[in-house]
Parts: structure tokens; sequence; C-alpha cells
């Protein structure tokens, strides 16, 4: 096992370098572009890239739902798993990574989402509001538990970095890619008849619960990957703004799904490409990037007709 492991971490990193960085390279040398050639940005375009991807792809689903809000909340709740993680390792001297506690704590608030709805008996955007006001109020007394201690070391979640995406979470990244377009593609057709009539899915017997806590979970992985870059303050906007964006190009379902991609990657790639050029927060400049791709799509279309 462990040697299996270990030839695919040669594969990600040969693949990585000699493949990726190499021909990002070789474009950096024939267009004069220098911030290709550099391999933080290099990994930063590949997450950007990632994000824009799974990003619009579950947000489709939400957005579609009406529950749009679920990725503030599970940003919200992944910030309080950061702070969990940092808090862990100051206190106690362990060496857990932050990401691997904000995907447990992220997991547990989509559930948590789900259960008040069903259990509770307490309206979506209640059960919402309830989990993000929790999971903020867990990660602020971490911080000033310590006096503040660890404030420094959570800013990066907060608000994203270009500098700090590591091959490591590069690697998470495209697993949790291949899970989320993986799990998607196989229940496709319960999760769309459950996102617009979920009376007739379980009247079909789909088991309807079952494919809403996928969707809600898949909203945490997807948040947990892109918050690296994008700051978990402002990652719930890749989820929504591309879909808003495909909402009006788009004539059909499955093409609203192609259309927000497209609108994601124009954002992702965009945006970083602005962080870097202008030296600005990296999840400000996508988001921003993104409003532009919706704006300018909604002004086309109002133009048009």
């Amino acid at each position: 096992m462990l040697a299996q492991v270990a030839a695919a971490e040669a594969v990600f990193e040969w693949l990585l370098v000699s493949v990726y960085g190499a021909l990002l390279g070789w474009l950096a040398a024939q267009t004069g572009i220098e911030m290709l050639a550099y391999p933080f940005m290099q990994r930063a375009f590949l997450v950007a890239a990632g994000i824009g991807l799974i990003g619009p792809v579950v947000g489709t689903f939400l957005v579609h739902r009406e529950i749009a809000m679920i990725g503030d909340t599970l940003a919200h709740t992944a910030f309080a798993g950061v702070a969990v993680g940092i808090f862990l390792n100051a206190l106690l001297g362990w060496s857990l990574s932050p990401i691997l506690t904000a995907l447990i704590v992220a997991i547990i608030a989509a559930i948590a989402v789900e259960v008040l709805v069903e259990v509770g008996d307490t309206y979506t955007d209640t059960s919402l509001a309830i989990v993000l006001t929790g999971g903020f109020a867990v990660g602020s007394i971490l911080i000033t538990a310590t006096e503040g201690g660890i404030a420094v070391g959570i800013n990066q979640y907060l608000f994203g970095s270009l500098t700090t995406v590591s091959r490591e979470q590069v690697g998470l990244l495209l697993i949790i890619a291949v899970i989320v377009l993986g799990l998607v593609a196989i229940a496709y057709r319960p999760l769309v008849y459950m996102t617009f009539d979920p009376t007739a899915a379980a009247t079909a017997r789909i088991d309807v619960r079952r494919y809403r806590r996928l969707v809600v979970m898949l909203t945490a992985l997807v948040v947990v990957s892109a918050m690296q870059i994008m700051g978990v303050i402002l990652v719930a906007g890749m989820l929504v703004i591309p879909v808003a964006a495909a909402t009006v190009t788009a004539p059909s379902f499955r093409r609203s799904i192609g259309h927000a991609v497209a609108a994601g990657q124009l954002a992702a790639i965009g945006g970083v490409t602005l962080a870097y050029v202008f030296g600005i927060a990296a999840g400000g400049a996508v988001i921003i990037a993104a409003i532009a791709v919706y704006a300018a799509v909604l002004t086309a279309d109002r133009l048009g007709t």
C-alpha cells in the first residue's frame, strides 16, 4: 500500500512539474508573460481552474433549489474548522492540517443543516442562519481564547492567498474535483429530479433525503478545496455568480452547467491574473471578475433583446 501511494505521488509530481509546469514555462518563454514561469502561479492557476469547474457544477443545483446561501454557511463553518486545527496545533503541539479539520467540520455542518430542516421542523433559511452564526461564533471564540495568537495563521484562510498554495493542496483539490464530478455524473438524473420536483421524485421512489444530503456534502467539499485561494469569506461567490450568469444565456439545465463552468473559468483565471498584476487579494479579485462576467452577460442579453 505504501509503495502504491509513493508511486502515485511520484506520478503526480511528474505531471505537475515536468508536464504542466514545463508547458507553462514554455508558454512564458514564448509569450513573455513572466508570471507563467513561477511555480506558485502555476499552482494558483491550476487551483483556480479547478475551482472554476467544480464550484459552478455544484452551485447550479444549489441555485435552482434556491439554497444558494448554503455555500456561505459552510464557508463560515469551515472557518471554525480551520480555527479548531490551528488552535489544537498551538495548544497541544500537534501538526494537524487546518484543511483537514475544516473539511470535517464543514461536512458535519452540512449534515446539521439538513437534520435541522428534517427533524427540527425548521425553515431552510433559519437552519442556515443557525449553523452559519454558530460556526463563526466557535471560530471567533477559539481565536480570542488564545488572545489572538492564532489570528495571523488564520488570515490566509479568511482572505485567500496565491503564494501559500502548496503542491499538497493542489493534489487535494484535484482529488476532490474527481470525487465531486464523479458523484455528480453518477447521480445526475436523480439530482436533477430532486432539484426541480422533490415531491414527484419521492413519488418515483427516489431517496430525496439522501440526494439532498449528497448535494450539501459536495458543497462542503467545494468550499474547503477552494478556501485556500478564495478565502472563506468569498468562496461562496463561485458557487453562485457564474450560475447567475449562465441562467441569462442557457436555455436548458444541462447547458446552464456548461455555461456556468465557462463563466467560472473566466472569473477564476482572470481573477488570479488580476491578483498577481495588482498585488491584491486573490479571493476578492476572482469575485470581482465573476461579477464583471455576469454584468457583461446581462448587458449583452439586454442589448440583444
